[in-house]
């Protein structure tokens, strides 16, 4: 296991905002020294086109572009080449073997060079000793040539430059394996370095050989890793320990560090996984099939009835003539039987449990089926909405802001409260929709944690509806009027109330789901002294959680009830 000082080694951390929901000192949200309330937004002087990136907090990892990770690569070899008194390129072998662990490179060679060195292929002296002769024989095409057509690594095995380039151009066309080079004779271990790559390689295989090296410092590098993102060359350095997974690249893609899917604090990464594995199984496709169809009796093909008569035909070439209800044929059946809308042998057979176990499995099937399509809408519709936000911001920063300022003759530094509140309902909208994935696989006889889960959650989501409908709605008033409007300064208040009063909301949302609701108790006291004494404190949070519990409708299990 890696050092502390091997997980702080050499990389400069860049430093931001504050988590959007660490657990900081309190004082992270007290109001600051002009009187101004600090919502642990970006500065104004902030690249708009990273705002979203420095949201959120870069105290525990930074971003590296490939210069960047060019540059810590070269100085973790420079430090070990002057620390263990070897060549750069014997210092790079090292590395790569360690997984470039600094800090367990120096702890094995100072505990055991002499192994070390057997093991990585470094070797103190030549095997085959120099010799005096004035033609070497290639080991690979056994031709005899002068000595400067001859090349070793530092075992000494003689192979002429022609076969070294073959052997090399072959082993980097095979992929990153050709990082772990050994020398070409099959019983030597000597290590083959990146100085005889440019010494006898073509360009082409040189570009290949140290993209692959490139890589290597992130891929085989514990504390670092590729951002997912399509097409993102950028990497991510993370500092171990850290309370958040979470990390934003500069593309603005956001990810969980453990898991690499996309940022989903504070629902566990198993969850998601879980969660994932649902949306694209075939399961779901099985229940609708079972809950929404029939078996043909005569082909046993599932069929659905779209139409209100219970009379159903079977596709081609079976044809097959039925009823809905009870399967039989349709030419048993007529007005006596209860015709085209019932069928008095169903009734019976009903009656007499000759198909109570079937349409159990059914009843039960659908209201699978509908509780996973509660929670699905509302958390596809959440990033929808996340999405839509992320376009309105970019309008705003490319359009609106610049309109405004003319319309309002107000400088634009003065409207990035505007831009804090769309950051702020992108980051909402992505949590919001991470908690329907929790609330899918709370534990239904958990009764009184999914009634606390479901109060924060219709708390939070009130708040962020009003938030969202303030900055969506009420500012093309202000972008479509004349000239400017006595009443901005009070849509200003306005619009910075709601993204404070929404923040906080969330921060409650996050914290007591990353404590695993283990304050139920204390909100179920607060609940009973509401009820029995009705004062204020607690009966704002009653009404809160009636609002909120008819938008989330966490534990129902039939999607028209709400």
């Amino acid at each position: 296991m890696d050092s502390e000082e091997d997980m702080l080694d050499a990389h400069d951390m860049e430093s931001g905002d504050d988590d959007f929901y660490s657990g900081g000192t309190d004082d992270e949200y007290n109001d600051s020294d002009d009187g101004e309330p600090d919502y642990g937004f970006v500065e104004e002087d902030a690249d708009d086109s990273a705002m979203i990136a420095s949201h959120r907090s870069q105290k525990n990892y930074c971003v590296l572009r490939e210069e960047d990770i060019l540059r810590h690569q070269m100085d973790d070899i420079e430090r070990v080449s002057v620390v263990l008194s070897i060549t750069e390129v014997e210092a790079s072998i090292l590395l790569r073997h360690f997984h470039w662990s600094v800090s367990k490179v120096h702890d094995e060679w100072f505990a055991d060079e002499e192994r070390i060195r057997k093991t990585v292929g470094i070797l103190e002296s030549p095997v085959v000793p120099p010799s005096a002769d004035r033609d070497l024989t290639c080991g690979i095409c056994f031709d005899s040539y002068h000595p400067e057509k001859i090349a070793s690594v530092s075992c000494g095995h003689p192979f002429c430059t022609t076969c070294w380039t073959g052997y090399i151009s072959t082993t980097i066309n095979d992929g990153p394996g050709c990082l772990m080079l050994r020398c070409p004779d099959p019983s030597c271990l000597a290590a083959v370095g990146h100085d005889m790559v440019d010494k006898l390689a073509s360009e082409e295989d040189k570009e290949k050989y140290n993209r692959y090296f490139l890589r290597s410092y992130i891929e085989d590098n514990r504390k670092m890793k590729w951002c997912p993102a399509p097409g993102c060359d950028y990497a991510i350095d993370f500092a171990a320990g850290s309370g958040s997974y979470d990390v934003s690249c500069l593309c603005c893609f956001s990810f969980c560090w453990n898991c690499t899917e996309e940022a989903h604090r504070p629902v566990d990464c198993g969850t998601v996984s879980k969660w994932i594995l649902k949306n694209s199984a075939e399961s779901e496709n099985m229940n609708w099939i079972l809950a929404n169809s029939k078996p043909c009796p005569r082909c046993k093909r599932p069929i659905e009835k779209n139409q209100g008569c219970m009379h159903m035909t079977c596709t081609p070439p079976c044809k097959y003539e039925f009823c809905w209800l009870c399967l039989g044929a349709w030419m048993d059946h007529g007005e006596r039987t209860g015709g085209f809308y019932a069928c008095n042998r169903y009734e019976v057979a009903k009656q007499e449990g000759q198909y109570d176990e079937t349409e159990r499995r059914r009843e039960m099937a659908k209201n699978s089926l509908e509780r996973y399509t509660h929670y699905y809408e509302r958390w596809a519709s959440n990033q929808t909405s996340r999405q839509k936000a992320m376009t309105d911001l970019e309008q705003a920063k490319t359009q609106n802001l610049e309109k405004l300022s003319d319309k309002q003759c107000t400088p634009e530094s003065q409207l990035k409260f505007i831009l804090e509140a769309w950051l702020q309902i992108i980051e909402c909208r992505r949590v919001l929709k991470w908690t329907y994935a929790y609330g899918y696989y709370l534990p239904d006889h958990e009764h009184a944690k999914r009634q606390f889960f479901e109060y924060l959650q219709g708390e939070a989501e009130s708040g962020l509806e009003r938030l969202h409908q303030c900055v969506e709605k009420d500012l093309v008033q202000f972008l479509s009027a004349e000239g400017s409007s006595k009443d901005f300064n009070d849509f200003r208040t306005k619009l910075a109330g709601l993204t404070s009063v929404t923040k906080n909301y969330f921060e409650n949302l996050v914290k007591a789901l990353e404590n695993g609701l283990v304050d139920v108790d204390s909100h179920a006291a607060c609940s009973s002294k509401s009820t029995s004494s009705k004062s204020t404190g607690c009966s704002s949070k009653t009404r809160g959680k009636g609002k909120g519990s008819s938008r989330t409708g966490g534990s129902s299990r039939n999607p028209d009830d709400n």
